[in-house]
């Protein structure tokens, strides 16, 4: 299953802890076209309270560096977004990147979910949006370069990398490439020729290749 992403902007101190708003309810879309519902992390972080696991943290998104953990408990609801507290490990690598951070070269925060509810809707000056009201969230990160600038440590949030309107432009790639290339096909047919002159025809020998394509594009197709 592909995940995934949003950012937002991070605070660190001196007890090996960060803080920060991994997502932010503000109704202006991200760089996929995307806002987040109040009320959309509810039941993803009821969940990990009832089972009784942290969120790993992560840096970058890479799960060989998970550096520290976020409890579900300190996770707050708060009218701008989900505030959390993350804990760094007392690892060399953990404590590696939380210098990083209180550097300040690096303080966003990003995070891998996936979408379980959502709607299309047009905002109050027209704009049209995904808004994404119930999400499963997998693991927080620190990272470099957020989908959301507005997120950072003290707010950070990471970015979606299929939106709703990213599945909707692949489908209609799709539909246009196979039509284009079923009429190829039926052009090759129309204009074979005749006898030991078919063997000499170029056209004839891409017609495999050709099959296999769209094939794929009809495999694909099924799974977007």
């Amino acid at each position: 299953m592909e995940h995934l992403y949003k950012s937002f902007e991070i605070k660190a101190d001196e007890a090996g802890k960060i803080t920060g708003y991994f997502s932010t309810y503000d109704r202006i879309p991200d760089s996929y076209g995307d806002i987040i519902a109040p009320g959309a992390f509810e039941k993803t972080i009821a969940a990990r309270k009832e089972s009784g696991h942290p969120f790993p943290l992560c840096w970058n998104h890479d799960l060989d560096q998970i550096i520290g953990t976020v409890d579900p408990e300190d996770i707050k609801e708060t009218e701008k977004g989900p505030l959390m507290t993350a804990s760094f490990f007392n690892t060399p690598l953990a404590q590696e990147k939380r210098e990083i951070v209180k550097s300040g070269a690096v303080y966003q925060f990003s995070f891998a979910y996936d979408v379980l509810d959502w709607a299309p809707v047009e905002l109050e000056d027209g704009t049209k949006a995904n808004e994404l009201r119930e999400i499963e969230l997998f693991e927080i990160s620190i990272v470099p370069i957020p989908a959301n600038q507005r997120a950072v440590m003290t707010e950070v949030k990471a970015g979606r990398r299929n939106s709703a309107k990213d599945a909707d432009v692949i489908n209609q790639i799709i539909t246009l490439a196979k039509s284009l290339l079923d009429d190829e096909v039926e052009t090759e047919e129309e204009d074979e020729p005749k006898g030991n002159a078919a063997a000499e025809d170029p056209k004839v020998s891409n017609s495999e290749e050709k099959e296999k394509l769209l094939d794929f594009i009809k495999n694909y197709g099924g799974k977007s």
